[in-house]
């Protein structure tokens, strides 16, 4: 639904990664997943990586950071959730931006449906369209 509403404002690409869980161990798991996150972006993205690290945004801020990432005209800017098991630091290495999407432990379901109403609301403010705040 959000993706739906989203794509009024700015064009948006789901991307997903093929999960590993053939590999038995979380360890060997995360480096794969790790590997082919990192594969599947452009040299020229803006990666946003939503860790627990990364720094807290309203949805104001979030609003005004996507100004400045649209007004600097670098690629595409590429949202990433990592899986079960988090990310290795080669992914946040290549991360322009970390964002903490919530001090929860989320499922990367939920993270999405949070990062496309959070995606929303930013893209709605940033219009002028009435959404509730």
């Amino acid at each position: 639904m959000y993706a739906k509403r989203l794509s009024r404002f700015r064009r948006l690409e789901v991307c997903e990664v093929k999960d590993a869980e053939a590999a038995q161990d979380q360890t060997r798991r995360r480096d794969i997943e790790s590997a082919r996150l990192v594969e599947a972006l452009q040299p020229q993205d803006r990666v946003i990586v939503l860790d627990e690290r990364g720094k807290d945004l309203t949805s104001v801020q979030l609003a005004a950071s996507l100004d400045k990432w649209d007004a600097q005209g670098q690629g595409r800017t590429s949202f990433v959730i990592g899986g079960p098991f988090g990310f290795t630091d080669i992914v946040r290495g290549r991360a322009s931006f970390l964002w903490r999407l919530s001090a929860l432990t989320l499922p990367h379901e939920l993270a999405r449906v949070l990062l496309m109403e959070q995606l929303y609301r930013a893209e709605s403010l940033r219009a002028n369209v009435p959404y509730h705040h």
